[in-house]
């Protein structure tokens, strides 16, 4: 199961632009089934802004800088649903839209490719090293390209 959350500093931009939020789940879900070893579970997907990414970034990864997409795995049972929490993935929505605009391709495409990443982080993938990430790359642009997306990694 996948929940979107949208943080109150950025509805307005998200309800003016029409974004087809289903499809970000759609994206997350995607993977999840891509991957036959991913355990069922959830994931909350919650598109911010650059001040609570910034904060989350230097909190919890020691890095003073906003960034576009963070993935914090899970693990833990949800008390409610009794489903395995698979992880949470936030996304910077003014960063998407930037990182967009200067790519000159769609808000949507972005916002796919960053929600494909950080749940492919939640399974394990990495891009530390070349090697990581060769195999991460392959795996997202294979998601991307079925998801009907018109771009398969970020910009280097």
């Amino acid at each position: 199961m996948i929940y979107l959350q949208i943080a109150d500093s950025i509805e307005n931009e998200i309800i003016a632009c029409g974004l087809e939020t289903h499809l970000l789940e759609q994206a997350a879900e995607h993977v999840l089934k891509m991957q036959a070893s991913a355990p069922n579970g959830e994931v909350v997907i919650l598109l911010g802004d650059d001040e609570q990414l910034h904060q989350l970034n230097r909190q919890f990864l020691g890095i003073d800088a906003p960034t576009d997409v963070l993935s914090f795995p899970g693990g833990d049972e949800d008390p409610d649903s009794g489903m395995l929490h698979l992880g949470d993935v936030i996304i910077s929505y003014p960063r998407a839209a930037a990182q967009a605009q200067a790519g000159g391709h769609p808000m949507l495409a972005e916002l796919q490719l960053l929600v494909v990443h950080g749940v492919l982080h939640l399974l394990g993938y990495d891009h530390a090293s070349p090697e990581e990430q060769a195999s991460m790359w392959a795996v997202q642009a294979q998601a991307l390209t079925e998801l009907g997306c018109p771009i398969q990694a970020p910009a280097s």
